[in-house]
This record gives structure tokens, C-alpha cells and sequence, in this order.
């Protein structure tokens, strides 16, 4: 049941499309033997990790240069969730460099190459000493070669700001929440927001904008909308202001 990695190459120089292939574990799955949509970005997030470790511009590189690539939207369609003992595949690539935002694809497949999932996210590469957006380097963006867009519905990166009322008492960050960039990892908002929803609402398209990376210490003040089509949650500070904003959608129209 390990992982399988291989680097899909294009005519001509660069990276191509990257491709990881994986047996759903049962530590990955849900009470309906299924992984669930934190699981899902788990999957995302290393693909394009294994990627870029595999282009010498992963972890070891970012740490050096002081630099990480921040993930500030994501929109995922679920056909049907992976379920227990199956193999998948895992596809990503990069479709667009702009400035300091990078924009990347991805897919999951199933054994008979049908696809399951689908998304797009939009990432910030970002100074780490100085806390800000940067210029993309010029060896991260030569080490990778764009890819056409996927074919699926592209929602707006930004989520506008909504009315919501408070979900339930403040969340303390525990310490495992803290990936290697000492920031909350992207999938843990997920896990959260999702505790705030009907049990029985089942997702097939999510939404997400971070706005703020929370650390350690901090505390998420949770508030829940229902709105047209969609429940919505953004986990805020104290002082009201988000780190992220989540749209859930049952039906996509």
C-alpha cells in the first residue's frame, strides 16, 4: 500500500504533469469508508510537495531561501469520494505564473481512469522573513512548465464578506495543526468547518480563501451562514477579522 510517484514530461524542457499514485488507507477514511474533503487537500497538498521536491525546489530549498509557496484559494468539485482500498491517482501541474501568484490544477482518478475530483487553488509565494508576497524566483518559476486548464467551472478566488452568526465556543490551535511553515495547515480549516455543518450535508464542491495564516497560541472564534445553495463559515480572530472563509456547496448548479 505505499506511494508510487512518477514526473510526466511534455515535448520539450521543464517539469510536464506530475502524477502520484496511491491505495486509500484506512487512517485516511471516514465512518463511510471514504476520505473526506480534508483528506482530499491532504492529497493535493503532496503532489505538488513531491513535485517540487523532486525539482530540487521542495522543502530543503524554501528553508534555505527563506521563501514557501501559501496556498490563498482553493475550489474542489467531488464526483465521488475515494473509498478504502482503492487505488487512485493523484495529477497535478501549474498553468499560470503571475507576479507572485502561481495557479495549479489538479485530479484525482480512479483505477479506470475516471475522473473523481477536480480543483484549482491559487497560491502565493511568499518571503518568510519578511512576511510578505515576493517576487517569484526566477529558478522556481524555470523549474516548471505550464500545462492548459483544466476543463471544469471557475469560481472567483475571493469570497465576498457575509453575514453569519457565531457557531459554538472559541477553538483553541493545538501544537499538531502546525505544519512547516508554523502556520495552521490548509486542511485542518476544513476538519473544523465541517463540524459546524448538518451531519448529513454531503459536500460536492468546496470553497476556500485564506486570509490570514493562524499559529500557534491563537484561537479560531467560528460563525456559520446558510446561503443561497451553500452553507458558509469563516473562523475568525477575536477581533472578528478571518483567517479563512468556507463555502460548502450540496449541488452544483
Amino acid at each position: 500500500m505505499g506511494i508510487m510517484k512518477k514526473q510526466t514530461n511534455h515535448a520539450g524542457a521543464g517539469s510536464g504533469i506530475y502524477t502520484m499514485q496511491t491505495t486509500v488507507r484506512y487512517s485516511e477514511c471516514d465512518s463511510k469508508r471514504q476520505v473526506g474533503l480534508s483528506g482530499i487537500l491532504d492529497y493535493l497538498q503532496d503532489v505538488c510537495t513531491y513535485q517540487a521536491q523532486e525539482l530540487e525546489i521542495g522543502l530543503d530549498y524554501m528553508q534555505k531561501n527563506r521563501t514557501a509557496w501559501v496556498l490563498n484559494s482553493w475550489q474542489a468539485d467531488i464526483v465521488r469520494y475515494p473509498a478504502f482500498g482503492e487505488t487512485i491517482q493523484v495529477t497535478t501541474w501549474p498553468y499560470d505564473f503571475y507576479g507572485f501568484l502561481g495557479f495549479r490544477n489538479f485530479q484525482i482518478e480512479d483505477e479506470a481512469k475516471r475522473q473523481i475530483v477536480r480543483a484549482n487553488s491559487v497560491w502565493v509565494f511568499m518571503d518568510m522573513e519578511k512576511q510578505r508576497p515576493a517576487r517569484i524566483a526566477p529558478e522556481v518559476a524555470a523549474a516548471y512548465q505550464t500545462s492548459p486548464r483544466l476543463e471544469m467551472e471557475y469560481m472567483e478566488r475571493k469570497i465576498p464578506d457575509f453575514a453569519a452568526e457565531p457557531a459554538g465556543e472559541p477553538i483553541q490551535i493545538p501544537r499538531y495543526f502546525i505544519d512547516t511553515n508554523q502556520h495552521v495547515n490548509n486542511a485542518k480549516y476544513i476538519l473544523l468547518a465541517q463540524e459546524l455543518l448538518p451531519p448529513d450535508f454531503h459536500v460536492v464542491r468546496i470553497r476556500t480563501e485564506y486570509k490570514k495564516p493562524a499559529v500557534y497560541g491563537e484561537a479560531f472564534y467560528p460563525y456559520l451562514a446558510q446561503r443561497k445553495g451553500c452553507w458558509a463559515v469563516k473562523l475568525c480572530s477575536r477581533e472578528g477579522k478571518p483567517y479563512a472563509v468556507m463555502e460548502f456547496y450540496e449541488k452544483v448548479f
